[in-house]
């Protein structure tokens, strides 16, 4: 199993670290450093800038908003990106969600699959070099009966092909994304509910395109704290859960929210939503349980760690990102070691 690292949001407080944290992660043999977008820093900028001041690591985007961007345009980023980096761009997207997608981006949030599945096959089509046509139910290129004409990239891409990856929860877009992508990115991954939450749909959407799970990388995101007091660790965490179970989506359209009921916690689920609509974050934080926390982070010693890196390893996950907490640049450079140490002590390095 493969390490990365997952910076997060520019502008999150930690910026003058996040480069140190990367560069150290490129020292210790991660495989992959991210960085995420929302409606502050963009993904490319931040990683061109990290691609810059690496050797060996892979740089990707987790993710870069498909509202955000033409089609096309990913393609050229994609294939600048690879190009600088030397080969180490890994292009990653997702349909972000209605507030986002409609509130800033002033794109309707219908019908994400089919808008996803058109607009991974622009990419891909734009990336070999072809001259670009497409006709589709969200795309048409050239636009008909006008003055455009079928135009080819003019950047050649380190690769024939960059991987691509769809960040991916409900079972319908995890089954479209073992079909169409070549990874998937998993946030609020429970090694215990993997299988049904994650895997099954996954193989599903794999065996529809006649391919099987060798070579897909199954690759889920994890907050990282070391110490000796697993609840004042899991206390750490409490917010960003009830942000994203509570507060992440309406009251009708919350993918987090129906993840955590699908793990068992469809009680738990609706008593955050309801705090977190209300107003009442601490609320919501506190009503949390615990166990869920524990399920869908790594904490303690390195020793506990190891052993939930071999439950992961174990229920299919391929690559694991770490997204290391701590309020200091050392705190964050001792859970990047932390996990290379886990690694090395479960076997799976």
């Amino acid at each position: 199993m493969r390490l990365g690292i997952n910076l997060g949001y520019w502008g999150a407080g930690m910026d003058g670290d996040n480069l140190a944290v990367a560069q150290e992660a490129d020292r210790l043999g991660y495989d992959v450093c991210w960085a995420a977008e929302a409606y502050g820093s963009d993904a490319p900028t931040v990683l061109s800038w990290v691609a810059a001041k690496t050797e060996r690591i892979d740089i990707g985007s987790a993710i870069m908003q498909i509202p955000a961007r033409q089609p096309a345009m990913t393609a050229m980023t994609a294939a600048t990106l690879d190009s600088l980096s030397g080969g180490r761009f890994r292009l990653g997207l997702g349909v972000s969600g209605p507030q986002v997608s409609e509130g800033w981006y002033g794109v309707k949030f219908d019908k994400p699959l089919a808008r996803t599945r058109e607009y991974v096959e622009i990419v891909r089509k734009a990336m070999t070099r072809e001259r670009l046509t497409y006709e589709g139910e969200h795309w048409t290129l050239p636009l008909p009966d006008g003055p455009g004409k079928p135009i080819k990239l003019t950047v050649h891409p380190e690769r024939e092909h960059i991987p691509l990856y769809i960040a991916a929860i409900g079972p319908k877009n995890l089954e479209q994304t073992g079909e169409i992508a070549d990874g998937a990115l998993l946030i609020f991954p429970s090694a215990e509910h993997l299988e049904e939450t994650a895997l099954r749909p996954l193989r599903a959407g794999r065996e529809k395109a006649g391919l099987t799970m060798e070579g897909f990388d199954v690759h889920p995101t994890l907050p990282l704290a070391l110490g000796d007091d697993i609840d004042a660790l899991a206390d750490i965490f409490r917010p960003y859960t009830a942000l994203y179970v509570g507060g992440m989506g309406s009251r009708k359209q919350n993918f987090y929210n129906q993840l955590a009921q699908r793990m068992g916690y469809e009680k738990q689920a609706a008593e955050i939503q309801d705090k977190y609509l209300a107003g009442d974050k601490a609320g919501a934080a506190a009503a949390v349980p615990r166990q869920l926390i524990d399920q869908t982070t790594l904490l303690g010693s390195v020793e506990r760690i190891a052993d939930r890196m071999t439950a992961y390893a174990q229920a299919g996950v391929t690559t694991l990102t770490l997204a290391p907490a701590g309020f200091t640049l050392d705190e964050r450079v001792a859970a990047l070691r932390a996990g290379t140490e886990a690694l090395e002590r479960a076997g799976l390095a």
